[in-house]
């Protein structure tokens, strides 16, 4: 097997023609372009051309080697002649070089004031988004409650017993403790004056009337709210959101309404729930402090009125829409990737805690004003 050789033949200045002998295949060595770039005049270099000589054998490698030379006589800007190989040569030359290469896209430097731009902007979609999804929920649940709804009761059963009972064991852990750090943070306090026993009043309406409904919320939306996104979120990933639009059905009646309702019905009782352990977990730190329990139940009696319960528990409504909101809207709008899905569970999570911080303090300025 003859090795790979070139030889130059000068026609005109501007013109050379390269003959190209022996095996141009990967089994053999090919001539450097170092040897190529020696002998040639970038200057004046208009045309190259090739031809084969004797014994000439080629496969792939010819072909990387002439697209090496023409990438290193880019800027000379001259022409390749190929008609002097063979035709099948020419042929995938041409089609490799159908598709310019990839470059690299200049750094496009931003102002400050475009970049504050851009961002409102972007904020200001999302605002119109949310509206949007807002008011397309609103419409569904008041269809739903005046029986026009096309939701089954299987599935709000269903998701009842996901986002309930199955809820049971972390919302009991997280109030009794959060009722205990309540008692032992006002009882610090209180034992400075002698009125330790007014540690009742602390926890019973702080439990009542914020730490029962919020704590609540915010452990459903880590954990419930999660799950909506990454259910509806692998739905989009598998088109079978696009599979019920295609047949008819509205993912907002299908989807969105069941998992919202039974949020609805289940994070209440859940902030009840909440509030009467919370209440028993300080009672386990008053009566260790030299606070009966008789002393504490009567205190904790007069301590909390209807009014503060209902309070709560209408906290514990709104945070549960926020929540099936937040969770489904990020379903909803996940890509079509595994990626996607993971990122759309941080953001539903994200979301909701940001959505039941910012409603808990609107509610209690309003709550404040009205006298409530």
């Amino acid at each position: 097997m003859n090795q790979a050789t070139l030889t130059f033949d000068k026609v005109s200045d501007p013109n050379v023609v390269i003959t190209l002998q022996g095996s141009w295949t990967v089994s053999g060595a090919l001539p450097t372009l170092d040897q190529l770039s020696a002998l040639l005049n970038y200057d004046q270099l208009k045309t190259v051309a090739f031809i084969t000589g004797d014994d000439f054998s080629w496969d792939s490698r010819l072909l990387a080697w002439l697209m090496a030379c023409q990438r290193m006589l880019e800027p000379s800007r001259c022409q390749f002649d190929l008609s002097g190989l063979p035709e099948d040569v020419g042929d995938l030359f041409r089609l490799a070089n159908t598709v310019p290469p990839n470059k690299a896209l200049p750094e496009r430097h931003t102002s400050l004031f475009q970049n504050l731009t851009s961002r409102v902007a972007r904020l200001g979609d999302e605002a119109m988004e949310l509206l949007a999804f807002t008011g397309e929920l609103v419409i569904t649940l008041f269809r739903w409650f005046s029986r026009k709804g096309s939701a089954r009761w299987s599935d709000i059963l269903s998701y009842c017993h996901q986002s309930g009972p199955s809820a049971l064991p972390i919302i009991t852990l997280q109030s009794v403790l959060i009722g205990m750090i309540l008692a032992y943070l006002g009882m610090v306090q209180l034992r400075q004056f002698g009125a330790e026993v007014y540690v009742s009043n602390l926890v019973g309406v702080g439990m009542v009337r914020e730490m029962g409904a919020l704590m609540t919320a915010v452990i459903m939306s880590g954990r419930t709210g999660a799950a909506y996104a990454a259910q509806l979120g692998t739905m989009q990933v598998n088109e079978e959101i696009d599979a019920l639009t295609t047949l008819g059905i509205k993912p907002m009646d299908y989807l969105v309404l069941p998992r919202t309702l039974a949020l609805i019905m289940t994070i209440p009782m859940l902030c009840l729930y909440s509030n009467i352990l919370g209440m028993f977990g300080g009672g386990l730190v008053a009566t260790s402090m030299d606070v009966t329990w008789t002393m504490y139940l009567y205190q904790l009696r007069d301590a909390i009125t209807f009014g503060d319960i209902m309070t709560g528990v209408f906290k514990s409504v709104v945070f549960a829409v926020l929540i099936a909101m937040a969770g489904c809207r990020a379903g909803l709008a996940c890509g079509r990737s595994s990626a996607a899905v993971g990122q759309a569970t941080t953001n539903a999570v994200v979301t909701a805690i940001i959505y039941l911080v910012v409603a808990d303090a609107g509610l209690n300025i309003l709550f404040y004003h009205l006298g409530i």
